[in-house]
Formats: structure tokens, C-alpha cells, sequence
């Protein structure tokens, strides 16, 4: 199974635990995960993956490989969102999204056809 691990932005903590709650009570498409983590470092990207309840058909070790990819090749976009979560203030979360590839593209095809 192949999956996609992206930035999506900064958002402040209250902000995201709200999503996440919203998330819980709305049906959210299965197979995608948004994630915050307080600093924007690999350690603390793979612990919130790690974190995450296991889904039934995930290979961790493929998620996790997905995040080290993404991370060893994307340098320039790590250090603006790195920038962007310290310009923010320590009360904001670096929110990241992984999802298996299908998913993710039922999930853009909604977005499109509304």
C-alpha cells in the first residue's frame, strides 16, 4: 500500500483539538490522519504518526518510511514551516496529514465535484 505524508499548515492547539473533535463526531474519510506536533522535527513527526491507533490495514513501517522520504526530500518546505511555527508562538501545533494514496484522492475527487 503506498501513502503520502504532507505539511498542511500551523494552527493554534485549541484550533486543531476542535477539528479533531469535529472529526470524531463527522464521518471522516478512512484512511486519512491529521496529526499536530509542537515542534517541526523528524523525531517529533514519526512519534505522532506512531501515535496514531492502528489502522487495519496500515503498514507502519511504510508510514513511517513515508514520513523519512518525505523528510530527507523536502528540505526547503521544512525550514519555511519550521519558520512559520516559531513566528507563530509556542501555543500552535505544525499539523501534518498522512493518508493512504487512495483515500487521499477520494478525498480531492469530493473536494472538486462540490
Amino acid at each position: 500500500m503506498k501513502y503520502a505524508f504532507n505539511i498542511v499548515g500551523v494552527s493554534p492547539v485549541l484550533h486543531f483539538f476542535n477539528h479533531q473533535q469535529k472529526s470524531l463526531i463527522e464521518a471522516q474519510p478512512k484512511g486519512i490522519e491529521y496529526l499536530g506536533a509542537p515542534t517541526c522535527t523528524l523525531d517529533a513527526f514519526i512519534e505522532t504518526v506512531e501515535s496514531v491507533p492502528t489502522k487495519e490495514s496500515w503498514e507502519m513501517d511504510e508510514v513511517v518510511k513515508t514520513v523519512i522520504d518525505f523528510w530527507m526530500n523536502n528540505s526547503e518546505s521544512i525550514c519555511y514551516w519550521k519558520s512559520r511555527l516559531v513566528d507563530a508562538g509556542k501555543d500552535n501545533l505544525i499539523v501534518t496529514r498522512v493518508a493512504e494514496i487512495q483515500a487521499l484522492q477520494a478525498e480531492f475527487d469530493m473536494l472538486f465535484s462540490k
